[in-house]
């Protein structure tokens, strides 16, 4: 579920409310590459954090762990709250640079494609005129030419009937009609 912008404020403090302010619409096209994975590692680190903070309160909520500090409020809210802000924020980012990846990608395909299309023109035209036959320095190859037998279609009909009578008569039983 999203979270409303000033909902995300209320529980960041100042130097956490511009990291992921730089995170939402308009300001998120403006960064390029090497900062977007930098703030992807930053964001994934407060993530980690307040998952393992929410699962602390958990556990102390359970009664199977003491209280590690007196930072937060004995409810795992809060934390719960900030872990789901970075990891929207997370989100985003990381769809920004799969979509920038994305974008390199088809920039580079087309120029590739654009070369194989450059290349595949100049060969259409020959520079040199055919080099033709070389001279031979040995005996020449003779190529066999199989010629195609026609057989017509009553011989093979009449193969066939000489067959069936052949094998009747074999077999001691009267031969077929004709």
């Amino acid at each position: 579920m999203s979270i409303a912008s000033k909902a995300e404020l209320s529980v960041l403090s100042h130097e956490e409310q511009e990291m992921v302010r730089v995170t939402h619409h308009p300001a998120i096209y403006q960064l390029d590459g090497e900062v977007l994975k930098s703030l992807q590692r930053r964001l994934r680190e407060q993530r980690g954090k307040m998952r393992t903070f929410v699962r602390q309160k958990r556990r102390e909520a359970r009664g199977k762990a003491e209280a590690r500090g007196a930072s937060f409020p004995a409810d795992a809210e809060q934390p719960r709250r900030r872990k789901q802000v970075f990891a929207a924020a997370l989100k985003r980012v990381t769809k920004e640079l799969g979509r920038l990846r994305a974008l390199e990608a088809r920039t580079e395909h087309v120029e590739a494609a654009r070369q194989a299309l450059a290349l595949a023109r100049t060969e259409k035209f020959a520079h040199h005129p055919a080099a033709g036959d070389t001279p031979r320095t040995g005996p020449s190859l003779r190529r066999t030419v199989r010629r195609s037998r026609h057989v017509p279609g009553s011989t093979i009909g009449s193969i066939v009937k000489a067959k069936k009578v052949a094998q009747a008569r074999r077999d001691g039983r009267p031969a077929p009609p004709a």
